[in-house]
C-alpha cells in the first residue's frame, strides 16, 4: 500500500470501528468492507463502494404468486398458473428421441399429506445443482452462468411460433415458483438425471419458511 515504516495508520470498518487484535475475529468476516486510514476520523477523499449481501424475506417468494396472477391475468388466473407448472416439463422433454410423456394429476387423497397438483414427465431430469438453481428467485433459465449450472443446460430457445407442445409457455425461471405458491403452499421437485441413478428431491414449503 506504499505506507512508510514510520507512518501511522489504522484499519477500520465502514462504521469507523478500529480493527484490533481483540476484535479482529468479530469484525472481519468474508465480504466485509474495510478502510485503510491515517486516523479513525479521517475524512474520506473519494466515494467508496460497499457490497451488501442479504436474504429476501420469504414472503417475497410465498406471496409473489398471488400478487402476480391477480394483477396480470385478472379474472381467471388458474389456467395460467397450471401452464407455468407444465412449462418445465415441456423444456425437459424437448429433446426426447422417443415419446414425450407429460401427465397432470389432481390428487385429492392423503397420499401427499394434503391435496396436490402433480406434473410428471419423462424428460432428461436435473442434477442436484440444477435443482438448487431452479429454486433461486428471479434467476432466468437463459442467463444462469458462472457458479450457476442452468436447469436448462444445452436448451435452445425455440423460434417465435404459434404455441404448441413443441414450444415454451414462458421463458423465465420465476414463473414456476410463483405458480406453486398461487396454487398451494409448498412445492416438491423430484428429479433423476437421465445419465445417472441418483434421485434428487427439493422441497420449498411455506410452513418450513
Amino acid at each position: 500500500f506504499g505506507i512508510a515504516a514510520d507512518e501511522n495508520f489504522v484499519i477500520t470498518t465502514t462504521n469507523r470501528k478500529e480493527i484490533t487484535e481483540d476484535n479482529f475475529s468479530e469484525l472481519v468476516q468474508d465480504g466485509v468492507t474495510l478502510y485503510l486510514l491515517q486516523s479513525v476520523d479521517q475524512m474520506l477523499l473519494s466515494a467508496t463502494k460497499e457490497r451488501i449481501d442479504f436474504l429476501p424475506h420469504y414472503d417475497t417468494l410465498v406471496k409473489s404468486g398471488m400478487y402476480e396472477y391477480y394483477a396480470s391475468e385478472g379474472q381467471n388466473p388458474l389456467p395460467f398458473a397450471l401452464a407455468e407448472l407444465i412449462d418445465n416439463s415441456l423444456s425437459a422433454t424437448s429433446r426426447n428421441t422417443g415419446i414425450r410423456s407429460i401427465q397432470i394429476k389432481l390428487l385429492f387423497d392423503d397420499s401427499q399429506g394434503k391435496p396436490a397438483v402433480a406434473v410428471i414427465d419423462n424428460g432428461r431430469g436435473m442434477t442436484s445443482k440444477q435443482l438448487n438453481n431452479w429454486a433461486v428467485y428471479r434467476l432466468s433459465k437463459f442467463t444462469r452462468q458462472g457458479d450457476f449450472e442452468s436447469d436448462h443446460s444445452g436448451y435452445v430457445r425455440p423460434l417465435p411460433v404459434p404455441r404448441s407442445l413443441n414450444s415454451d409457455i414462458s421463458y423465465f425461471g420465476v414463473g414456476g415458483k410463483q405458480a406453486v405458491f398461487f396454487v398451494g403452499q409448498s412445492a416438491r421437485m423430484i428429479s433423476k438425471p437421465a445419465d445417472t441413478q441418483d434421485v434428487h428431491e427439493l422441497v420449498l414449503s411455506k410452513e418450513d419458511f
